[in-house]
């Protein structure tokens, strides 16, 4: 099986079976949640070269060690995630809510291809590592702390969100000729009796390291 759609389908199978814990335990409104991105932030279809400004050649591969996104203030280690039996991406303790998980089987951050980072949106106690992912913009940076010592810088050129039921395997994990950057959490709307209905997809890619 081609790991990058295997890794599509786990990560819509794992990121969907979010049921929104805090906010079901907290008599929280259908209405109350972590943001979503505005239609302004989707990926620009109509250019190409416009999606991708400042990219750079990418990097040997290396897995990576800790993920920041300062405009929404994540600084958070990362830990390798597999799939499960049935084909799911696995998804990190569901008690640590600082903590991010990365595909190890597909491609690592700064290396050619699309890597995936994935992290749950809440807790049972609060907001978790990925609650405000919704919330960037296209131009927000990303770093990526990899284990030879190289932090990959990615900009961002795209948020969107998915239905769970319509969420597009290819256009978020599909090959690409360039190094790029997949983050994705559970979004798309919140009901208490069923979850959270989708994917918030954040789609960046590589323009420095340091």
């Amino acid at each position: 099986m081609d790991t990058s759609r295997a890794a599509g389908r786990g990560g819509l199978l794992a990121l969907a079976a979010c049921v929104g814990v805090w906010l079901v335990s907290s008599g929280s409104a259908e209405t109350v949640g972590p943001p979503l991105p505005s239609p302004a932030e989707a990926l620009n279809t109509l250019s190409a070269q416009a999606s991708y400004p400042g990219s750079i050649d990418p990097l040997p591969g290396s897995p990576p060690t800790r993920i920041r996104i300062p405009v929404i203030r994540v600084d958070a280690p990362l830990t390798g995630l597999g799939l499960e039996r049935d084909g799911s991406l696995q998804v990190p303790p569901p008690a640590r809510r600082d903590l991010a998980g990365w595909y190890r089987e597909g491609v690592t951050p700064g290396a050619v291809g699309t890597a995936v980072v994935a992290g749950h949106v809440d807790h049972a106690t609060g907001p978790a590592v990925f609650y405000h992912l919704g919330a960037l913009h296209r131009g927000a940076a990303i770093e990526v702390a990899r284990a030879d010592g190289r932090t990959a810088v990615f900009t961002v050129h795209g948020v969107e969100v998915y239905d769970a039921e319509d969420f597009p395997d290819d256009r978020v994990y599909g090959p690409s000729p360039r190094a790029e950057l997949r983050v994705i959490t559970c979004g798309g709307g919140f009901s208490p009796r069923t979850g959270y209905r989708g994917n918030v997809v954040v789609f960046a890619h590589l323009t420095g390291t340091h």
